[in-house]
């Protein structure tokens, strides 16, 4: 499917990106996911503004790297098709088409351009806050133990975790941004249901060996489905390390 409309700032192409940081809220204000590129000049503005945003406890950022800027001569070394696809959906799901980068998805809602944080803190306002569904996550022997509260919110939704690399640091080779070196901060790394929340408290547990060679990891719960996500009702982050 064509990605539409690519936005363009003057002859630059935007690029998001989002980055890791100290433990989450127990009720974060928001989930800001960047849609990022290495292939994409003006991601470095956004993925330097997320690193610092990242050490804000009251909200969760996240890095999903997409891959159709690799056409223009880098591969993005962590993006995902996956990703891609995530970015597509909340764009048929918002009813506005917009799919670019850096694109900041507030919330599963709102979306603003990565770079520029009065947008963002815009989008937060916009979307509503704190997330109205309490989640926690703490370690219990050779598992995580997640635990979700009820909550009158009159939406089914998807219980959703994303492993993530805290931060890593890239030097591009080729492209927009060849030779620089860019750190990357809360990289997902995949995204995956683990069970459904229909209003009633909830127990899930994730078992520490699935996330083997990852840093952490988000919970969400958020409305739809993997292929057509919603609203997101509640977060947390943990750190394994």
């Amino acid at each position: 499917m064509r990605i539409k409309p690519i936005l363009r700032f003057g002859a630059a192409v935007l690029a998001i990106s989002t980055v890791a940081g100290h433990a989450a809220a127990k009720t974060p204000t928001a989930v800001i996911e960047l849609f990022t590129s290495q292939g994409c000049s003006s991601c470095p503005p956004a993925d330097e503004l997320f690193a610092k945003m990242a050490h804000d406890p009251d909200i969760i950022t996240l890095s999903l790297p997409v891959d159709y800027w690799d056409r223009l001569g880098w591969k993005d070394t962590f993006a995902k098709h996956v990703f891609t696809e995530r970015q597509r959906a909340y764009s048929l799901r918002r009813g506005d088409g917009q799919v670019y980068t850096p694109q900041a998805v507030v919330n599963g809602v709102e979306h603003a351009i990565g770079s520029r944080r009065m947008a963002i803190d815009m989008a937060i306002t916009d979307a509503g806050s704190p997330l109205p569904v309490s989640v926690e996550a703490k370690r219990a022997g050779d598992a995580i133990d997640v635990s979700i509260a009820g909550g009158k919110t009159g939406q089914a939704a998807k219980i959703i975790l994303l492993p993530i690399l805290s931060e890593r640091e890239v030097t591009v080779g080729r492209g927009e941004n060849a030779h620089q070196k860019i750190t990357y901060t809360n990289i997902a790394r995949d995204i995956r249901t683990i069970g459904d929340w229909n209003g009633a408290p909830v127990n899930e547990k994730i078992s520490l060996e699935s996330l083997k060679g990852y840093d952490g990891a988000v919970v969400l719960v958020q409305v739809g489905a993997l292929d057509y996500p919603g609203t997101i009702l509640g977060a947390t982050r943990i750190d394994l390390h």
